[in-house]
């Protein structure tokens, strides 16, 4: 198996043109500046940026060779939380958890002391396997590790 390097990454929206390939990954896998990954086509690249990005769903990686490599959440192992949502987002970001925000539920990585505290505060809290694609940092995209503006 072949191996390319990508050193470009071209943000949901701001890319165009045919897909090589693709890579699902989970969301730590997607908090990265170099790794070695094997897309879904059965290829490799290694993944050699300058400092650690968080990739979302919709980016893509472009290899030496000129090939887009389409980034996608994969399903992994989640918490739907459900119930007096405002007060339940509080709590879980209180945490300095990465959530998930729908119309009628919260998402958050499946973590039991978590889930025990929200049903201990009326949340209903149910376990399902989906793309985990959490809000953004509030002082940029992705995640954020801190408040320097």
């Amino acid at each position: 198996m072949s191996q390319e390097t990508a050193y470009i990454i071209h943000r949901a929206g701001d890319w165009s043109g045919p897909v090589g390939d693709h890579l699902a990954l989970d969301y730590e896998a997607r908090f990265v500046r170099r790794k070695r990954l094997e897309t879904s086509g059965g290829g490799a690249v290694l993944l050699d940026l300058p400092q650690t990005v968080s990739l979302e769903s919709g980016d893509a990686i472009e290899t030496q060779s000129g090939k887009l490599i389409q980034i996608s959440a994969a399903p992994e192992p989640l918490l739907k939380v459900t119930g007096d949502l405002v007060r339940l987002a509080w709590h879980i970001g209180n945490r300095h958890t990465p959530c998930q925000v729908a119309e009628d539920h919260l998402l958050i990585r499946d973590d039991h002391v978590l889930s025990d505290m929200l049903a201990h505060l009326g949340a209903e809290v149910s376990k399902v396997t989906a793309p985990f694609t959490p809000e953004g940092g509030a002082y940029g995209h992705g995640r954020t590790h801190g408040h320097s503006h």
